[in-house]
């Protein structure tokens, strides 16, 4: 079955995470990617390398799964035959992205400017902390440092206290995301005026827009918010509660749905008259939480998730790893699938949550050993001889 990106050529130069985040949603989407390495290869070929749990034949759980579907061809960016090579490449390629600090491609001769010259239909994506610009666009990011200066983490956790950063690394996976976004919109722009541009992705930037309406709510009223552990600051009973053998997530969101919660529960205590609209349960929280834990640990998880869905009261078991990768809905929706490595085994990984009607092929290439397709990418793409790939080869230019 075909994929929606097939055709789509994308150079990847990321590392780390949310980068190799963005190119593998393209990947997954059918777009050709070959991964740009340097030729002592990207950073996380070395992370969980060597872990005995979490890597196979020499290649840890990071790069498994994020390089799915690649192709490898190392180069040195930083020799002028190499970087000679790179143009070659960006000549015949609609896309080129990185999560270098700002500032380098520019340095290297790969920014924009520089490559649509080569090739005026090149769409070139940055992901960086701070974006391309700004009183402090050259500071370091990483994952928790935009979460902090973001604001999310001053609303996540028990107390203000505490702050606690997202247990995902959504600072990192937020700017893989809106990056994916950001090329997706330029390709479509392309097909109409057919020029390329500049996609320019800052983590803080994905951050910031995903405060969403509360971000609205503070510039109204002028008033932070604190964090309320897993409680709402509107709907009441909204929360986690602790069950015999684990926990529960209970939503009401409309009063239908707590009249629902009583007649199933029973209890006396909830049949306050005062509890029958939001504002009266809102400003008795405390004691309905503290009701709800109690009779919720009389039994086991299982059992309430059933009842109070029988009953059609929102709600949720809080799983583990190992129950959410073998829930029966997230299986069915092909969300485990297996990765195979280029030397035989596969591993599970997470699949493609995007779900198209048409385009759909749901096959995933093996990551790729480090520049596994440099002589065939040179040979076949770029219709470089054998003479001249060894003649590169053997002045380190590429690996």
């Amino acid at each position: 079955m075909s994929k929606a990106l097939e055709g789509t050529r994308v150079l990847d130069l990321t590392h780390m995470l949310s980068g190799p985040y963005a190119g593998m949603i393209l990947a997954d989407l059918g777009a050709e990617t070959i991964k740009v390495e340097p030729l002592t290869g990207e950073g996380t070929r070395a992370l969980l390398a060597r872990d005995p749990k979490h890597s196979l034949h020499g290649m840890g759980a990071y790069f498994l799964t994020l390089n799915r579907s690649k192709r490898s061809v190392c180069v040195d960016l930083k020799h002028p035959q190499g970087l000679a090579v790179f143009h070659d490449l960006v000549r015949v390629s609609d896309v080129v992205i990185d999560n270098f600090s700002a500032g380098v491609t520019a340095k290297l001769g790969i920014d924009h400017a520089q490559l649509s010259g080569i090739n005026e239909r090149i769409i070139t994506c940055s992901i960086s902390g701070f974006g391309q610009d700004g009183p402090n666009y050259l500071r370091p990011a990483f994952d928790q440092v935009v979460q902090g200066i973001g604001g999310g983490m001053s609303i996540t956790g028990e107390n203000a206290e505490r702050p606690m950063r997202s247990g995902i690394p959504i600072g990192d996976l937020g700017g893989g995301m809106f990056a994916v976004m950001g090329v997706l919109a330029a390709l479509q722009a392309r097909s109409r005026h057919g020029r390329g541009q500049h996609v320019d992705i800052s983590m803080l930037d994905c951050q910031i827009s995903m405060l969403n309406y509360m971000a609205t709510m503070h510039l109204m009223s002028g008033e932070n918010p604190e964090p309320l552990g897993n409680g709402h600051f509107v709907h009441v009973p909204y929360n986690t509660y602790r069950t015999a053998d684990g926990f529960i997530i209970v939503a009401v969101i409309f009063d239908s749905f707590w009249e629902r919660l009583v007649e199933l529960l029973d209890v006396q205590a909830l049949r306050d008259p005062a509890y029958l609209q939001q504002p009266g349960r809102l400003a008795s929280k405390a004691a309905i939480d503290a009701k709800l834990n109690e009779i919720f640990a009389t039994n086991s998880t299982a059992h309430w998730v059933e009842r109070l869905g029988s009953a059609r009261v929102p709600c949720a078991p809080v799983n583990r790893f190992s129950e959410a990768l073998a829930d029966p809905q997230v299986l069915h929706r092909r969300m485990v699938v297996e990765i195979p490595h280029p030397e035989g085994g596969a591993v599970r990984a997470p699949g493609n949550p995007i779900k198209l009607s048409v385009d759909d092929g749901d096959d995933y290439g093996a990551p790729p050993l480090l520049g596994q397709h440099t002589r065939s990418v040179l040979f076949d793409l770029l219709g470089y001889d054998t003479a001249r790939i060894d003649s590169l080869h053997s002045d380190k230019v590429v690996g």
